[in-house]
């Protein structure tokens, strides 16, 4: 059993930044793949980043430039540096691990944190 213990959320201002900051438990963190999601008021929750075993990163087209994921395997810990913040990325995110990325990768993954708000204002 993996618990996932999310913190960092907040309000920011448009063009500002947040970090957001994912601790797992147990002793087998560096045998998940690590992902963030976020799921915006009636939507769907969709995948921004994820970052492999192996470090290889994904991220969601809108992201791509502004925010950065990051895991640190001695500290259990994975972390997502949102830089250049829009109003359009308010969500709810979670942080997620998953044993097979693929399935991570579909939204899918193991375990799921309990989320953190993240509201962007104009």
């Amino acid at each position: 059993q993996v618990q996932l213990v999310e913190s960092g959320g907040g309000l920011a201002q448009a063009g500002g930044s947040l970090r957001l900051s994912c601790v797992a438990s147990g002793r087998t963190f560096s045998s998940y793949a690590m992902g963030w999601f976020r799921q915006a008021p009636g939507k769907e929750r969709d995948v921004v980043a994820i970052t492999s075993t192996g470090g290889a990163n994904y991220y969601t087209d809108s992201v791509k430039g502004r925010f950065t994921i990051s895991r640190d395997n001695a500290k259990n810990t994975v972390t997502l540096e949102m830089n250049s913040l829009k109003p359009e990325d308010t969500a709810v995110y979670y942080c997620a691990a998953g044993g097979i990325l693929a399935r991570l990768q579909i939204g899918m993954p193991d375990y799921w944190g309990q989320g953190t708000q993240v509201t962007v204002s104009s």
